[in-house]
């Protein structure tokens, strides 16, 4: 238990260290290249934040059968949980408010859409190759609107000058580094985790996906600390897109027709939770509006509430 605290520790420190790189180099490559912030936060920091995510959903499913399945999808469901309420409400308590960006709402119409088709896949049957593969061809089709839906979009970015390769280098550097301690933060919580007895998918829910969702947390805490708001709604809208359909899929496929452990899942309340937050959050997203103090503090209180009754209802069998 020590040491899995002190890995917990070193973790959160490298994942500080590392995120502020990612945001300084990808808000340089967004303005070099002309593009929006939002577009730079869906695909540059969105998909690789949730690297960790991808990675650990799907080593989960393959090596440890139907627990490691409802882990996956308890890591998917907790993350996009976390995005759009602990982490959203973060820079905006440390900051005073987050103003909302031209072309944000519909970044989060597309996002909350993968979310929902994620939790109807998630609800009805088992997890199969099937669904992993559809869930992967709308991904495909979903980049293709991201792409799309950044035409236009404000840019909120000022390039710090930089020119030759250092923003990309400081973007890969603070890639790599903040998928790697994301790794160190999930291993150490797991452990602790184990130690406890908790089922897959509450360890996946409460614990994995507060260790996955630690990139998101302080990318978009620089990104904030910088101005960058398109880079704080890109980074979760992109993450939860990328979640539910890219890390989704992926867990369908792993799994495969193995039996799945309905003692493990989480209970439906979670997944109406997820999609419910999806649409009230891209309802809220009018073009100006700053969203405030208050706001964040009702986000955070419906992540607390949520994590203490499923700790009540679903922590164990």
């Amino acid at each position: 238990m020590t040491l899995n605290l002190f890995l917990l520790a070193l973790g959160m420190v490298g994942l500080t260290l590392a995120a502020d790189r990612f945001v300084a180099g990808a808000a340089d490559l967004a303005a070099r290249l002309n593009v929006s912030t939002v577009v730079a936060g869906a695909l540059i920091i969105g998909f690789g934040t949730s690297a960790p995510e991808l990675v650990v959903s799907t080593v989960a499913t393959i090596t440890k059968g139907g627990e490691g399945t409802a882990l996956g999808i308890g890591n998917i469901v907790g993350a996009n949980v976390a995005n759009l309420t602990l982490v959203l409400s973060m820079p905006v308590l440390v900051f005073g408010g987050v103003v909302i960006q031209r072309g944000v709402k519909r970044q989060a119409a597309l996002s909350a859409t993968g979310v929902t088709v994620f939790g109807i896949f998630s609800y009805f049957g088992e997890p199969s190759i099937l669904k992993g593969v559809v869930l992967a061809l709308l991904m495909l089709v979903a980049l293709r609107f991201v792409i799309r839906l950044g035409d236009g979009v404000d840019s909120g970015v000022t390039s710090s000058g930089k020119q030759g390769r250092s923003p990309w280098i400081w973007t890969l550097i603070g890639l790599v580094g903040t998928v790697g301690f994301a790794n160190l933060v999930v291993h150490a919580a797991t452990g602790i985790s184990d130690e406890m007895g908790w089922t897959g998918g509450f360890v996946g829910f409460a614990l994995v996906a507060l260790g996955t969702t630690q990139p998101e947390l302080l990318t978009a805490l620089a990104a904030a600390r910088r101005g960058e708001s398109g880079l704080v709604f890109g980074n979760l809208l992109g993450s939860n897109l990328f979640n539910s359909l890219t890390v989704g899929g992926s867990v369908f496929l792993a799994n495969g027709s193995k039996p799945f452990d309905e003692a493990a899942r989480l209970p439906v309340g979670t997944l109406v939770v997820m999609v419910a937050v999806s649409w009230i959050v891209m309802a809220a997203m009018r073009t100006g509006r700053r969203i405030t103090r208050p706001e964040a503090f009702i986000m955070l209180f419906v992540y607390v509430a949520l994590m203490v009754w499923l700790a009540m209802t679903g922590a164990s069998v």
